[in-house]
């Protein structure tokens, strides 16, 4: 950890900035593209950085920032499908440079300062950044390559200073969620799982919102959301799956800790 003068220092709420991000965001946002919308939950087409200073306040900010690890031309490695032998793979690989860098900190202090509670996953790739905090959610993934990593963190401010960790295989051969839009994209319920630790939050932002995952979580939830894509084709993909109807299973009330 570096000294605190290059770390985002976040303010208290004033009364000035508590508007509700949900409930404000239409007026104030008019000279922005809203490329989808639909019971509480919009989707905007633009730069986070320009974006969310108009949106108020948010209950939470839940979002998975690129981590600045250069894996877009995919994991490499190769290997084979199935077992004992099968079909060479190719690794996937995705254009757009999505990974070269990680969010700068004037980003980053902007999307804190807008939410009054926070998850980032990838949080240990901006420890530089970010304040210190106890409180870091684990996901395991039971991971079956041994190339890939086996979890992954996420920093909050949430109360409390526990670890809570939650054991979900959301890739590989044995995935529960097999389809991925993005090379990032996290599990639904690893999000619906962040969204019930959160307690009581009803507006929940994403400035980096991929293929949608916090979306479609909140609007399983419902609870309102604002994400926001810079790329197109990722806020196309995000709208389809909010229209898709099925609802997932979730995580059992009686698993969650605070």
């Amino acid at each position: 950890m570096t000294s605190t003068d290059t770390q985002i220092v976040m303010p208290p709420a004033t009364p000035e900035t508590e508007k509700r991000g949900g409930d404000s965001c239409p007026a104030i946002c008019s000279g922005f593209r809203v490329y989808h919308e639909e019971a509480g939950i919009r989707i905007f087409h633009g730069d986070s950085r320009e974006i969310v200073p108009t949106l108020g306040v948010f209950d939470l900010l839940l979002t998975d920032p690129p981590y600045g690890i250069k894996q877009d031309a995919g994991m490499g490695g190769g290997g084979y499908d199935g077992f004992g032998g099968g079909k060479k793979r190719t690794p996937k690989a995705y254009a757009g440079g999505w990974d070269d860098t990680t969010p700068d900190m004037e980003l980053m202090r902007l999307c804190l300062e807008a939410c009054r509670t926070h998850i980032v996953w990838g949080g240990n790739y901006l420890s530089a950044m970010l304040p210190q905090k106890p409180k870091w959610l684990v996901w395991d993934k039971e991971q079956t390559m041994p190339t890939y990593s086996d979890a992954e963190l996420a920093w909050t401010t949430l109360p409390g200073v526990a670890v809570k960790m939650l054991r979900y295989n959301g890739s590989g051969l044995m995935a529960k969620e097999k389809s991925r839009q993005h090379p990032t994209q996290k599990p639904l319920n690893l999000m619906l799982w962040c969204l019930q630790l959160a307690g009581d939050a009803q507006t929940v932002l994403d400035p980096f919102g991929g293929s949608g995952t916090t979306a479609r979580a909140c609007k399983d939830l419902g609870k309102q959301c604002v994400l926001i894509e810079r790329e197109e084709r990722y806020c196309e993909i995000a709208a389809k799956r909010l229209a898709q109807d099925v609802l997932p299973l979730g995580i059992p009330n009686d698993k969650i800790q605070p």
